[in-house]
């Protein structure tokens, strides 16, 4: 994922073939992280049941609706000007937070999914099981690092002026 250009208040990235179908892949596994995850509180006191029931509906409901919208985003021709070897991806500032949280969801769910291992990836050994979350946490964060570093350039004419 190579970031070309600003243009219009949009951010216009360029993928390769294999790139861009494997960023579909990994936005389509979302979400990944377990609905049960998510405690009300975080302290040793007794949680109610009832207020822990809604948080988990509520969440629920937000990963149905996030899901949805990862779909608009991936079918939506305007999005993805695809050509035999390439793709390049048009998106706002609020879109690239969008796909930062889906990824994350990805990347976190992914890890949970290892058994939250405190091994550096490439010191976890791959086996048929494990291999799928190492693979998909990997590739979101890598797509992550991509739309951070975008999201951190200053765009060209930002530097403050000297006198």
């Amino acid at each position: 994922m190579k970031f070309l250009r600003l243009q219009n208040d949009r951010y216009i990235f360029h993928l390769g073939k294999p790139e861009s179908e494997l960023f579909t892949l990994i936005l389509r596994l979302y979400p990944v992280i377990p609905p049960a995850h998510q405690p009300l509180s975080k302290s040793n006191e007794p949680v109610n049941e009832a207020h822990q029931r809604l948080l988990d509906e509520a969440l629920a409901e937000q990963r149905r609706e996030n899901k949805t919208l990862v779909e608009s985003f991936l079918t939506d021709a305007q999005r993805f000007q695809v050509t035999d070897a390439a793709a390049h991806m048009t998106v706002t500032a609020g879109e690239m937070e969008f796909l930062l949280q889906v990824l994350n969801d990805v990347r976190v769910g992914s890890w949970l999914l290892l058994g939250s291992p405190t091994a550096e990836p490439l010191e976890i050994a791959p086996t048929n099981p494990n291999a799928p979350h190492l693979w998909a946490m990997e590739l979101a964060a890598m797509f992550q690092m991509n739309l951070i570093r975008t999201l951190n350039k200053k765009p060209p004419g930002a530097e403050p002026k000297t006198s």
